[in-house]
């Protein structure tokens, strides 16, 4: 059964929201209130279509009980009433989901970071592969991307880079992509055509905003240098680069890729704020434990989450039992939406049990 109460109370909400913006408020409750807005009017919709469908089933119901339906009629009813039934179901499932406690964090843009792991100038040419994978990925979502550092390997891909995406629920479908992967395949540095076992590591912060985080100055270490490429090589003749340290965490960020040191400085605050926030969602995290473990991993950096295996042209996700045999589409990121979207949906329904379970 569906909360009912709270269904009412939230279509109240949703139409009090309503009024009190049209009724002018100052410039900051009007953007408060229009944000709210856009989170209740989804969830509004689909309660409303539910509401309406029930109706719709009475009405039939209603129908077929009546002596006189007989025959064909009363076949093409019944029909209907199967299909109402069905769509009743669905709509209760969306509410269901649309209830579920949120992540504050899932509409926000993100910051996805690669770094190269064990395997040497392998692991940086795999680390670049799966930079352009989200990037091909993101611009099918009709998202922005910016690289905000990178640092090249000596034979190309990345000994690590970080990326900002921008768009609407980014951190929603990303969150789930931080951890370690892993590929099997022949590098183009073996001559034996022997395969190699290599990996990169991938983290996906929310990116923070100034309201999000609080950075007071005074704790800052701001160093400034010369940018340098992949072979140590200056590659401009400004201290344009910016090194920012957190003192009180001890968390450093780096950026050379402007060259203009207010760029990176601001690239670096973004990127500062995002591992702040982010540390302080791990802290608030770990005191929800058991919430924590009905998710689908931990997002712990260490957690190895899957592997490419470019022989067998496969893809597994050791999360959930996830096999594709489709690795060249997902490696260009043109599928790798079935593999995100297939662990949007399990960590669904892992939290809709245990909602279930705890009511």
């Amino acid at each position: 059964m569906l909360p009912l109460e709270r269904l009412d109370a939230l279509l109240r909400r949703r139409d009090f929201v309503e009024a009190q913006l049209a009724s002018g408020p100052d410039a900051e409750v009007y953007v408060a209130l229009a944000r709210e807005l856009a989170e209740l009017d989804p969830v509004a919709a689909v309660i409303r279509e539910w509401q309406a469908a029930q109706e719709e089933l009475k009405g039939v119901e209603a129908m077929i009980a009546e002596p006189a339906m007989a025959g064909e009629m009363a076949e093409m009813a019944e029909q209907e009433r199967k299909t109402l039934v069905q769509r009743v179901a669905d709509l209760e499932t969306s509410i269901r989901l649309a209830l579920l406690p949120r992540d504050a964090a899932d509409e926000k843009s993100a910051i996805l970071e690669v770094r190269a792991g064990t395997g040497g100038d392998e692991a940086a040419l795999f680390a670049g592969d799966l930079l352009r994978m989200y990037m091909r990925y993101a611009d099918l979502q009709g998202w922005k991307t910016e690289i905000l550092s990178e640092s090249e390997g000596t034979m190309g891909g990345y000994k690590e880079a970080a990326m900002a995406i921008r768009g609407k629920g980014v951190f929603a479908k990303l969150k789930f992509e931080s951890g370690v992967h892993r590929v099997q395949r022949v590098p183009v540095t073996e001559a034996g055509g022997r395969i190699h076992t290599s990996a990169a590591t991938v983290a996906v912060l929310p990116e923070a905003e100034e309201v999000d985080i609080a950075i007071d100055e005074k704790d800052l270490k701001v160093d400034v240098f010369r940018a340098s490429g992949a072979g140590g090589q200056h590659v401009n003749t400004t201290d344009s680069a910016v090194r920012i340290t957190h003192l009180p965490t001890g968390i450093a960020v780096a950026v050379q890729q402007e060259r203009s040191q207010h760029k990176n400085r601001a690239q670096a605050m973004a990127m500062l704020r995002a591992r702040l926030y982010e540390a302080e969602r791990e802290r608030v995290d770990s005191a929800r434990a058991a919430d924590r473990r009905d998710q689908i991993g931990s997002g712990d950096r260490s957690e190895r989450i899957r592997t490419y295996n470019f022989p067998q042209g496969r893809l597994t996700d050791h999360r959930i039992g996830l096999t594709l045999y489709k690795l060249d589409q997902i490696i260009a990121g043109d599928a790798l939406g079935e593999v995100i979207d297939a662990l949007v949906t399990e960590n669904q329904a892992r939290l809709l049990a245990a909602n279930e379970a705890r009511a």
